[in-house]
């Protein structure tokens, strides 16, 4: 079977195994030409490990100098008649493979992770064969629906501004033209919806649930990740339903850390990262351009980053390098967008993005790259590939994440 990328829209139907397996490599050999993450942790669990952040944390963290083991959880799904499966179901088994092989542990979870069964079944494993503790825990979950906790009903978020509409252009990827949007604003409920599936409730129930189960080691750490942005990108996300969730979030990463430090002497933070193409992020109207910008940008300036690059300065720099204390700004926030927010690029972004048309988009930002780094979420656009090769579809009912 010859496998292609199918786009409809800002949405990838399909994902190339064998693709996601050279991305996953090609982040491995980036880390290790760092190895720059001194004294970091031994034992993490990562919870969103399957692509994006979680799975850059997870590559850095284990082969840019930290040497840890790891458990992922996820929810991916596999080959079956309806397809190969997802990007993230073979970015774990590739993880999981290289790890095993340079004599590490990487145990991978797929499933729910927001039901106690799951919940269980780390603790316990963490109990009973990962050393008994943890001392970073990572939580990097991205979804729109999650179950309420209470009763079991899915809540859905919203991606809708507050007060005003908002009208902007989405970047449409198959037809490789801008489609104009225009949101209108959330309503109180789908406020406070979003603010329940995005925000730091279920963080903090994880590290709850891992304190009662006394599975957090002495100093033990949390992370989680969040966006602020550019005001170009203020009225769709800063101050709409997903800002709110994010400040929530961040007041969030307070609390754990006042139980954390009561409980195990530890840390909670929350690192503010960069804009980056993800499955979510094209779907924001006005950031598609805003990207394109930025992208060609950062580029010239040698500061053009992927997730990979990020989360590697992140822990390489600032988390666990030479500094006593973790760098942070007022809000106590770890501030790793300092290369997107720098004056000079924004003040070259915002006139790109004025000037940007159906006409001039793909030539006055970097569409190229935009479109190149969709695809290889999917293992698309890798570099070394053959995609022209078949693929055994039997053989991919063997792996096992």
């Amino acid at each position: 079977m010859i496998i292609k990328p199918i786009i409809k829209g800002v949405v990838a139907r399909s994902a190339h195994p064998e693709g996601c397996v050279a991305s996953v490599k090609e982040q491995i050999k980036y880390v290790q030409e760092q190895n720059t993450i001194v004294k970091g942790p031994k034992k993490v669990l990562i919870l969103g490990a399957s692509s994006g952040f979680g799975l850059a944390s997870r590559i850095a963290l284990t082969f840019g100098g930290a040497q840890a083991d790891t458990i992922g959880v996820s929810f991916e799904r596999g080959p079956s008649d309806k397809g190969v499966g997802s990007a993230g179901w073979y970015n774990n088994i590739a993880f999981r493979e290289e790890a095993e092989k340079a004599g590490y542990i990487a145990k991978n979870f797929v499933g729910d992770a927001f039901s106690d069964e799951l919940r269980t079944q780390v603790t316990d494993y963490i109990r009973d064969e990962f050393g008994g503790k943890v001392d970073l825990v990572i939580y990097s979950l991205a979804t729109g629906v999650r179950p309420d906790p209470k009763t079991g009903e899915l809540i859905r978020s919203s991606l809708k501004t507050i007060g005003e509409p908002y009208t902007g252009f989405m970047v449409n990827i198959e037809n490789e033209c801008l489609d104009e949007l225009t949101i209108q604003p959330a309503t109180e409920d789908e406020i406070e919806a979003t603010v329940k599936v995005m925000g730091g409730e279920d963080w903090e129930s994880w590290i709850d649930f891992l304190s009662e189960k006394d599975v957090l080691a002495q100093g033990a750490k949390t992370f989680a990740y969040s966006y602020i942005g550019s005001k170009l990108t203020y009225p769709i996300y800063h101050h709409g339903t997903l800002g709110q969730a994010k400040k929530h979030l961040h007041a969030t990463s307070d609390k754990l850390n006042e139980k954390l430090a009561e409980k195990v002497n530890g840390e909670a933070y929350v690192s503010v990262c960069k804009a980056l193409v993800t499955k979510a992020s094209v779907f924001i109207p006005g950031l598609g351009p805003y990207l394109m910008a930025l992208m060609k940008v950062h580029k010239r300036l040698g500061l053009h980053e992927r997730p990979i690059e990020q989360m590697q300065r992140l822990f390489g720099e600032l988390v666990y390098g030479q500094n006593s204390t973790i760098p942070t700004d007022e809000s106590r926030l770890i501030r790793i967008d300092d290369w997107e927010l720098r004056p000079d690029v924004q003040e070259e972004v915002q006139g790109m993005v004025a000037k940007m048309t159906n006409e001039n988009f793909m030539s006055l930002g970097d569409f190229d790259t935009y479109k190149g780094e969709f695809l290889q979420l999917n293992g698309f656009d890798i570099e070394g590939v053959d995609y022209s090769k078949d693929v055994d579809i039997d053989k991919l009912y063997e792996l096992k994440p």
